[in-house]
């Protein structure tokens, strides 16, 4: 078996690369030197009876890393391996015979061939090798700085973006703008839209489909109660998050009100309506709570309880496991689930006292004005807000309001935002790597 090695591509940005045709003494490896304005680096793949040893020291000290045979040749991209339409693996590893042995490592500038037992040739890039590794990152990140806010830091500069720029035909810059705000903020408006239940639907529909649930899908509904849940009536809603009771809550949800009359269609002045939104930001919550009461953070963050909805005599949901109100990790918040009214029992065998007093601190620290940010919807202004994130409530109105909306699930706004944001291959290939 003839070895060799390949040297990494460490940037993108690759300037000028010179091949060494030099024999490594004592190594059995060729070695390639890739140049760039920075240092030189030379990392080596080289194949044993188990697999393969990635070898390399660019950052400054040298590095192994075991790449297993059947998971290099499992990860062969070419067109015999993976549908090139579909996208979908043709080759089954778990069908062929373990016996499969590398023959043959050809590096070259961009990455390196394998010439496998079977006759087989696979091609495997540095970019994609670097970013498989533990700790790796692709070199065409997606990503988004996502801005935590309160009051002040929202009040004057609120997310928005005109209808007209995310309906444009043949292009997406409008929408890729819509949902990097709805990433960054939690939250956009959608200003000079139709007064009407379709363009809204429309408008909702260029991120992603309208989710179904037991309310249906796209809703437009009066406070008639039509739907056994408050949010159907004209009385205050406390913040809270919607559909805390299913196993996968809402991604993004819409609100646009379409009018607000009197209860018999007459005007009624500005002042005497009431029904002002609040929006707060979970994750800037969260975020107070972790720096205020890490002990109570972690409390809401690891006691897992029931959330139901059960108001519907044809429908009674729970998730498919209990929740806690934060989901994440110490430092990185993915989820909020939190709905006073939704909340199951809480559990005998832990520490009641425990989850009271922080669930207690939570919603104290969630109803501080200095965090709540209030506005009146408005015909024309559509809303639409990351549901794992941003906690909506309303204060009561006097009359009868008409809005219309919808819930979108997030994989498909998540998509929605990487595919108008990003190269299609570079999500694709971030999609592929673990998170």
């Amino acid at each position: 078996m003839s070895t060799h090695a390949g040297a990494s591509l460490v940037s993108s940005r690759l300037v000028a690369g010179r091949l060494l045709g030099k024999k490594d003494a004592g190594l059995g490896a060729y070695t390639l030197k890739a140049q760039r304005d920075g240092p030189i680096y030379y990392p080596r793949v080289l194949p044993d009876s188990a697999g393969f040893n990635y070898e390399s020291n660019a950052t400054g000290e040298k590095v192994t890393t075991r790449l297993p045979k059947e998971w290099m040749r499992d990860n062969c991209s070419c067109a015999e391996c993976v549908n090139p339409v579909t996208r979908q693996r043709s080759f089954d590893i778990l069908a062929h015979s373990r016996l499969i042995e590398p023959s043959q490592v050809l590096p070259n500038m961009d990455g390196f061939e394998v010439l496998w037992s079977d006759h087989h040739r696979s091609r495997y890039t540095w970019h994609w090798l670097q970013s498989a590794l533990p700790g790796g990152k692709h070199p065409y990140a997606i990503e988004v700085a996502q801005r935590l806010w309160n009051r002040r830091l929202i009040y004057e500069n609120p997310p928005e973006i005109s209808f007209r720029a995310v309906m444009k035909e043949n292009s997406v810059r409008g929408v890729a703008d819509l949902t990097s705000k709805i990433r960054e903020h939690g939250f956009c408006f959608v200003s000079n839209t139709p007064v009407t239940p379709e363009d809204t639907k429309s408008l909702l529909e260029r991120i992603g489909p309208i989710r179904n649930t037991h309310y249906g899908g796209f809703y437009d509904f009066t406070p008639n109660m039509a739907k056994a849940d408050m949010a159907y009536s004209n009385a205050a809603l406390d913040l809270h998050t919607d559909t805390t009771y299913f196993t996968d809550p809402a991604g993004l949800q819409a609100f646009h009100l379409l009018s607000h009359t009197g209860p018999n269609g007459e005007e009624i002045r500005l002042h005497e309506r009431g029904g002002q939104s609040i929006l707060v930001d979970g994750f800037y919550v969260a975020h107070r709570l972790r720096l205020e009461r890490r002990d109570h953070f972690q409390t809401l963050q690891t006691i897992k309880l029931p959330w139901h909805a059960s108001g519907n005599q044809d429908a009674a949901m729970t998730p498919a496991k209990a929740y806690p109100v934060i989901e994440g990790t110490s430092k990185s918040v993915m989820r909020i689930r939190w709905n006073k009214d939704d909340r199951g029992t809480l559990p005998l065998n832990i520490n009641t006292k425990w989850w009271y007093n922080a669930a207690r601190e939570w919603d104290t620290i969630v109803n501080r004005q200095e965090n709540q940010y209030e506005f009146l919807l408005e015909p024309g202004r559509v809303l639409i807000f990351d549901n794992w994130r941003i906690l909506h409530g309303r204060r009561e109105f006097w009359g009868r309001r008409r809005i219309c909306g919808g819930y979108i699930n997030r994989d498909d706004f998540i998509s929605r935002w990487k595919l108008s944001n990003f190269p299609r291959e570079a999500v694709i290939a971030n999609n592929m790597i673990a998170a």
